[in-house]
């Protein structure tokens, strides 16, 4: 390509990106976020600040903690707000209220949901399939949930799922997005499947929530997990949540239970029972400094479309590949991402040899996105406040570093 259609070309598709962002309803968004000129491509790792939460942390901790103090537990809704700020959860992931407690980390939750899960299944029921291609440590608590429970753990691709399921299967941990590459699989199916053959679906949602329709409720799903500081901008280390379907809520036998989880909390039992509903997945006092952060950050979402979101997110990544194609050189970089939208979630996952020292140069340039070992390079794509321009340039200066 010549150095005067190449800049055509770059040309062509900056005044292309100038009008999708003119047309596209979710852009006054971005002004609800702390954001400076770097294009900010690793929402799927850590969110972007939300420019009100500041102001209302403050609050939490002048007003609440340093002038009420105690009192705060009632007064301040303290106490209640795992399942209050569950219930705004639950529109985003297609969940109906009193199903979601908030609290305890990811890693955690997917070790309360696990064991919860096998021990509602018959005793006959000795297996445990893990999705192998999981984030670690879910894979890790798996493992641990399987000695704990007295049964085997067997992974297998989300692909093998339906082929693995037998009479003995008693529960199946499964990724709804795939961390590395992006991929998105088949909830609906793979529950729909897990059902068939007697067993619970446990799901995690850290890489799907906040960026897609989840349809928890619709689809069946029996429990899921999630994280919070991705998608829903909730701040670093903001707490997880637990979903419990309502019609298991009463057989929800969790291996972590906590004073809190107790139906009579402040009556100081010897004696462990349970809490109705949503409650009896808590555990201990809730880390009340970032559970209101998230809170406050959840307000982003008042009046926001997840349909929308999913609309948009899917036209950003189309348009990044568009752009990576037309900026880089032929075989320079390979896509892992599937081409098809049933199929992606809400990133980009570029393949190339040197790419740490790639995503380095990227960063140096005002292009943040992460590097996952060896060869991954991962670009998250957050409606609520990336663009299009945002999107033509990082592939214009990946293109430049890749040259």
């Amino acid at each position: 390509m010549s150095e005067l259609s190449e800049a055509s070309e770059v040309s062509e598709l900056a005044l292309e990106a100038e009008k999708l962002d003119a047309a596209d309803e979710l852009a006054p968004l971005r002004d609800r976020f702390v954001l400076d000129d770097v294009v900010y491509l690793d929402g799927n790792s850590l969110g972007a600040l939300p420019a009100h939460v500041p102001d209302r942390v403050v609050d939490v901790v002048r007003r609440q903690w340093g002038e009420l103090r105690i009192r705060s537990w009632e007064e301040s809704g303290w106490w209640t707000a795992p399942e209050r700020i569950g219930d705004r959860i639950a529109p985003l992931v297609g969940a109906a209220a009193g199903q979601i407690v908030v609290g305890d980390s990811t890693s955690v939750n997917v070790f309360k949901a696990l064991v919860a899960a096998v021990r509602m299944a018959d005793e006959d029921r000795t297996e445990i399939l893990v999705d192998a291609t999981t984030f670690p440590t879910d894979g890790y608590i798996a493992e641990s949930a399987a000695r704990l429970t007295g049964r085997t753990l067997r992974a297998v691709t989300p692909a093998e799922v339906p082929g693995a399921l037998t009479g003995r299967t008693a529960a199946v941990l499964l990724n709804h997005v795939d961390y590395r590459t992006g991929r998105l699989h088949d909830l609906p199916g793979l529950t729909a499947a897990v059902h068939a053959a007697g067993a619970l679906a446990v799901w995690d949602l850290c890489h799907s929530a906040g960026a897609l329709p989840v349809g928890l409720d619709e689809h069946g799903v029996d429990l899921a997990v999630g994280c919070t500081y991705k998608y829903l901008n909730g701040g670093p280390g903001s707490p997880a949540y637990l979903y419990v379907r309502r019609d298991l809520q009463p057989r929800f036998d969790s291996p972590l239970p906590g004073w809190n989880s107790h139906s009579d909390p402040f009556g100081m039992s010897p004696s462990y029972a349970p809490a109705p509903g949503a409650p009896r997945g808590r555990v201990g006092t809730p880390d009340i400094l970032s559970m209101l952060a998230l809170e406050a950050a959840l307000d982003v979402w008042d009046g926001v479309s997840v349909s929308a979101v999913r609309a948009k997110s899917l036209a950003l990544t189309d348009f990044f590949l568009r752009c990576v194609r037309a900026y880089t050189e032929p075989g320079r970089v390979e896509c892992v991402t599937p081409e098809r939208h049933e199929e992606r979630g809400s990133q980009v996952a570029l393949r190339c040899a040197d790419a740490g020292e790639v995503m380095k140069r990227l960063i140096d340039r005002g292009v943040v996105g992460d590097f996952r070992h060896p060869d991954v390079l991962r670009f998250g794509f957050t409606p609520l406040y990336v663009g299009f321009a945002d999107t033509e340039r990082a592939a214009r200066v990946l293109g430049e570093e890749l040259a």
